[in-house]
């Protein structure tokens, strides 16, 4: 059976994402705070992976192989994604009560995949060291303007790439999103640079849509 995913960051005033964090921060903690999570970006870390197109050649079993899924299991997300469903006695959607609410589409980056899920695919083409530089758990956030102007130098060293750099990014990215859509290469930085300059702030969200 196949999955559909989503990576969005959207941007919102200060009093929205205050609205938020009583939802989702407490699930960001969880996230970030997991035991096995940690483990897992720690292996990570330490071990960064080779190109994906020699994973199907790892022995089942083998470190290499448990290494690829550990990886992928990290990037994959678990409690942030109450936030679609609910995850609760109301009727609070993500998709409705957050992305729909974006009144300008510009404000948005959302990279929707089959089978796959951006940030693993995002995190493997930039590599742990300027992963451990984007804010954030894997990919999910909540950040008020202030935290948006402080973080954004972070954010530019991470994804500010010389032309040789983002070649080798670009071949370790396995999406195959169509033209006219905006890689996660640049995406997250051209939002982090709009939400600074008009004073707003942000909320990443990776999830299993179903």
């Amino acid at each position: 059976m196949g999955i559909t995913t989503a990576w969005a960051i959207s941007a919102h005033s200060d009093a929205f994402i205050e609205e938020l964090a009583p939802r989702m921060r407490p699930l960001l903690a969880a996230e970030r705070n997991d035991p096995l999570a940690r483990e897992r970006w720690q292996r990570w870390q330490k071990e960064p992976l080779p190109d994906y197109r020699t994973w199907l050649d790892a022995e089942p079993g083998s470190p290499e192989a448990g290494a690829i899924h550990s990886f992928l299991d990290l990037t994959a997300g678990q409690h942030i994604h109450d936030m679609y469903d609910g995850g609760g006695d109301d009727d609070f959607r993500l998709i409705d009560d957050v992305w729909e609410v974006s009144e300008d589409p510009e404000r948005m980056f959302i990279s929707v995949q089959s089978k796959t899920f951006a940030v693993s695919a995002f995190f493997h083409a930039i590599g742990p060291r300027r992963a451990a530089l984007f804010p954030g758990w894997c990919g999910s956030f909540l950040f008020t303007s202030a935290e948006v102007r402080a973080t954004l130098p972070r954010v530019e060293r991470a994804l500010t790439f010389t032309n040789q750099e983002r070649a080798v990014a670009m071949s370790r990215l396995w999406l195959d999103d169509a033209p006219d859509e905006e890689s996660v290469l640049d995406g997250p930085l051209r939002q982090w640079r709009q939400a600074a300059d008009a004073g707003l702030g942000l909320c990443g969200v990776s999830l299993t849509i179903y």
